[in-house]
């Protein structure tokens, strides 16, 4: 026990000072540990967002008649009248468009493998930047594919990285003689012109492009590619996404649930009426001739006078589109990707989907009420009237408004708590039927962490369209790789 008298007042609050510490170093050791445990993850989490769940629910039922009692007062203003109407028209719009939906997708199936003598040659661009150690792990896993090995050419490009990317491109040559085609751009040029190398330096009659973070499944590939000899009328092909690093943390985890509502409901539902909006850059398939005929317009794509640098993914499905070509989803087509831990890198990640959304929304506007191609376009501009309806009625903006006109805080919190949680059990169901996982409630957690922190991310995307830049493309801190197959050390020769 100290003695303050004895040691003086400087040495006694110094010392009492790093004993606190130590104190708190300690206290925040033992509770990181406790987040960190399967035990926590699992158990205690779920534990939380059931008794939040319960939390809400239990409010919004007790503020029901506050509610009704609000939009009675808001019925007798002329802009109280007008939210009433155009709320529910949007309502039963949703309704209707959500039904129509799990109709398609009820009635949706994948594309079985083709065999080997029908598959036909094909390329895969595997573009890296700043990747590291992770771009031997995608390139490793696309070697494995159950692909015929002299009908698959792969080219590893880097896109002038400022780590040391190009020497795990090239540990993976050696290990793998003749199966990786290697190059490096000299400086940083963007992915749409790393694509552009590869392509140019294909053989194949498939493109397949593959991030550098992603890795696949064995049957990947096969699969991709099928629905392009099964249906001449296929230009281009979705893979299915899914979380690497969902045990990581717990924004990986959310992801992962909204992720599979994302793709195997929502893009299984446009592949039913041959327009899915969006390949993804993480695995996606496209014809290369028609890929050729809109290389040098994609490559050069402008946005209010600036040169694309975002959305090449989209920006090429919108040139397949209004070409006529069909586009598809193959649930059976599986790439898993590693996606942000954290909030800031989260935001940067959505914010750019979202300003590519807007851009790309306003090309496939120029054509999609066109004859853009032979049979139906019904179902996708009933898609594309949805997507411009959640850009032009952003719903949180338009809610806080009409708080701030006709409800008191407790009221409009509680009812749009209410509502958040009724609105992410559709994602939360779909999962629990495809995946029968009590990870579902993850999509209650998600909706709830969206509409606290990333509501924003919509209406700021449309002030801010013209900003191309990537936001993450720096270089990212060196991570484990997740696949035990993975030996090589840099240097490493042939193997044997």
């Amino acid at each position: 026990m100290l003695d303050v008298n004895k040691v003086g007042i400087r040495t006694f609050t110094a010392r009492l000072g790093n004993k606190l510490s130590e104190i708190v170093s300690s206290q925040r050791k033992q509770l990181r540990e406790q987040l960190e445990s399967p035990l926590f993850d699992d158990l205690s989490a779920k534990c939380l967002i059931v008794f939040a769940i319960g939390i809400i629910v239990y409010s919004g039922l007790m503020s029901g008649d506050n509610f009704k009692s609000t939009i009675e007062t808001m019925r007798s203003h002329k802009l109280g009248l007008f939210y009433v109407y155009t709320l529910k028209f949007l309502l039963f719009l949703n309704l209707g468009v959500f039904i129509w939906r799990i109709v398609l997708v009820a009635r949706y199936k994948a594309v079985p493998g083709c065999s080997d003598k029908e598959l036909p040659k094909c390329t895969v661009i595997v573009p890296a930047y700043n990747e590291g150690r992770q771009v031997l792990e995608t390139l490793e896993t696309v070697v494995a594919s159950d692909y015929p090995a002299d009908k698959l050419q792969i080219i590893a490009i880097d896109d002038g990285s400022k780590d040391d990317t190009f020497k795990w491109i090239e540990a993976a040559c050696s290990s793998m003689p003749g199966r990786i085609e290697s190059f490096k751009q000299p400086v940083n040029k963007g992915k749409r012109e790393a694509i552009y190398e590869g392509v140019m330096r294909s053989s194949g009659r498939i493109i397949v492009t593959i991030d550098s973070d992603s890795t696949i499944e064995p049957d990947t590939i096969r699969n991709l590619v099928s629905p392009f000899v099964k249906d001449k009328t296929v230009g281009a092909v979705a893979g299915n996404v899914r979380v690497l690093n969902a045990s990581e943390g717990i924004i990986p985890k959310m992801l992962d649930v909204i992720f599979a509502y994302s793709f195997d409901f929502l893009r299984a539902s446009q592949s039913m009426v041959d327009t899915v909006f969006c390949t993804p850059g993480a695995l996606s398939a496209y014809r290369k001739d028609v890929v050729i005929k809109n290389l040098k317009e994609w490559v050069n794509q402008t946005f209010m006078g600036t040169k694309a640098g975002i959305g090449e993914d989209r920006a090429l499905t919108n040139m397949i589109l209004d070409c006529g070509w069909a586009v598809r989803f193959q649930s059976n087509s599986i790439v898993y990707t590693n996606v942000p831990t954290d909030y800031l890198q989260l935001c940067k990640m959505l914010l750019r989907w979202a300003r590519s959304n807007v851009r790309e929304t306003l090309a496939m506007g120029k054509f999609i009420f066109k004859k853009f191609r032979t049979g139906s376009t019904i179902g996708a501009r009933i898609n594309f009237i949805m997507s411009c309806i959640s850009l032009i009625f952003p719903k949180a903006l338009v809610g806080m408004f009409i708080a701030i006109m006709f409800f008191d805080s407790q009221t409009y919190l509680s009812q749009l708590m209410f509502g958040t949680v009724i609105a992410s059990t559709a994602p939360a169901v779909f999962y629990a039927i495809r995946l029968k996982d009590s990870d579902l409630l993850w999509a209650h957690a998600y909706g709830l962490f969206w509409m606290a922190s990333l509501w924003w991310i919509t209406p700021w995307s449309i002030l801010t369209a013209k900003n191309g830049n990537w936001l993450t493309r720096e270089l990212p801190q060196q991570r484990p790789v997740t696949s035990s197959k993975t030996s090589l050390q840099l240097g490493v020769g042939a193997a044997a």
